[in-house]
């Protein structure tokens, strides 16, 4: 038996762009690099032997749908919900989906 969940995850999970003001007018625009929130997850959910996608949206959150035995995907959730080192996670949201048939990997979309 497997089960396929949407998950939305929030808190510091992607990189992010800060302007910092130099001298009026002019400012420096900096880019703090990712915390690899994706590729932690596409490796959690390969470990597990979940398929399914996760990308980046543009509210700064990772959302993605993953399918697998109900105790696959409970490590699974697990393992998100604490993220890789860098990251801080303040909120999962989860709901089911419909499982779809031929899924066969994990991917991370662009």
């Amino acid at each position: 038996m497997s089960q396929r969940i949407y998950f939305l995850v929030h808190g510091t999970v992607q990189g992010l762009y800060t302007r910092r003001e130099v001298l009026p007018p002019m400012f420096k625009l900096t880019f703090k690099p990712g915390v690899n929130f994706r590729n932690f997850t596409q490796k959690e959910a390969t470990k597990l032997g979940v398929t399914g996608w996760c990308r980046n949206t543009d509210n700064e959150k990772v959302e993605g749908e993953a399918q697998g035995s109900p105790d696959a995907i409970k490590q699974f959730l697990k393992a998100i919900d604490q993220g890789p080192r860098h990251a801080r996670v303040v909120k999962l949201d989860k709901e089911d989906r419909e499982l779809i048939e031929g899924d066969t990997h994990f991917e991370v979309r662009r």
